[in-house]
């Protein structure tokens, strides 16, 4: 199957019975329905079987898309809707975490040797902490918009926003994740 057909296309193909097209439209969007995913819920086990529902979703419901709306935008409500449910069960579950169970409130991390990949690794753990700190509303417009490079019109229609919203939400949620870098000692 040729790589230039749309995303639009090949959920009309599947509309119509092509399991290929399907197959296509999950090998171009696994990996950034997990880490969108994983940055909403801060779980690479939780994002992995996440995404597998959301292609789930996907299957079950492939005639509910409509092409008034981009399919990215369809998908990734589809994975945010699943995540916020995730995240409310998490909240209800009041699960411990490492740091919280350790006497001494050490964060136990996993650290490569090398002193730039142990730079780096901490930078990302530390940055992926701040961004599980922001508010929901906060946390999902920093992932679509600096972590999947969506665009502000893409968002509005995700999150069933204005536009004006959104922008105005990306700035405060900037704001929000830079204070909470630079009280970890990040400088951004």
């Amino acid at each position: 199957m040729n790589n230039d057909i749309s995303d639009e296309d090949l959920i009309l193909l599947f509309q119509k019975g092509d399991r290929l097209a399907y197959t296509k439209l999950v090998n171009r969007y696994r990996d950034k329905i997990i880490n969108f995913i994983f940055r909403f819920v801060g779980d690479i086990d939780s994002a992995q079987d996440l995404a597998q529902d959301t292609f789930f979703k996907l299957y079950e419901k492939k005639d509910s898309y409509k092409q008034v709306a981009k399919f990215s935008t369809w998908l990734y409500t589809i994975a945010a809707n699943l995540a916020k449910t995730e995240l409310r069960k998490i909240k209800r579950r009041k699960t411990s975490t490492v740091s919280e169970l350790s006497k001494n409130d050490y964060e136990f991390t996993i650290v490569d040797t090398e002193e730039d990949n142990e730079t780096d690794t901490k930078e990302a753990y530390l940055l992926q902490q701040s961004i599980l700190n922001l508010d929901v509303e906060f946390r999902t417009i920093i992932i679509l918009r600096e972590i999947q490079e969506l665009s502000y019109e893409s968002i509005s229609k995700i999150l069933k926003l204005p536009l004006g919203t959104v922008k105005s939400r990306i700035n405060r949620g900037k704001l929000k994740l830079r204070d909470l870098l630079n009280k970890r000692g990040v400088e951004r």
